[in-house]
């Protein structure tokens, strides 16, 4: 539920996805796991953030745009893993490419991130709505 203390974020992150069919997904403060996305610097539209995030989160410097796969809402993710009510993230998300193999995370927050297949994604993802949208937007990238 949403209140007048709930901050209102933008954020922008991707779908980076290699020949293998594998999603490159992140871990943060060694509790959960995402997309690789952040928060919207000033003066940066959502693509901007979008690559530059998943660089900083990665270490993926070799991106190849595919297309825009939409956003959604959802709730910070608490230290517990529950919704943290204080702020309320909208999530523009991207579609990549990649042959990128190695992944060596810059961001000290985000200590590593791994290559998983794009059909086990959504069991290691944390919060539920990017799970949700995870699953509602394969459909229009995977290869069948």
């Amino acid at each position: 539920m949403n209140n007048k203390n709930t901050k209102q974020v933008e954020c922008a992150g991707g779908i980076v996805i290699n020949d293998k069919q594998e999603v490159v997904i992140v871990n943060q403060n060694h509790d959960s796991y995402s997309l690789p996305k952040g928060h919207v610097d000033q003066g940066e539209n959502y693509l901007e953030t979008a690559k530059r995030e998943i660089y900083e989160e990665t270490g993926i410097k070799s991106l190849e745009y595919v297309k825009d796969l939409g956003s959604y809402r959802r709730y910070r993710i608490g230290l517990d893993g529950s919704d943290d009510q204080s702020e309320m993230k909208t999530i523009f998300i991207f579609l990549f490419h990649t042959n990128q193999v190695d992944l060596v995370p810059i961001d000290p927050n985000n200590p590593f991130a791994l290559w998983v297949s794009h059909n086990r994604v959504h069991e290691y993802l944390t919060h539920k709505e990017d799970k949700v949208f995870y699953n509602n937007t394969l459909k229009l990238w995977i290869k069948k």
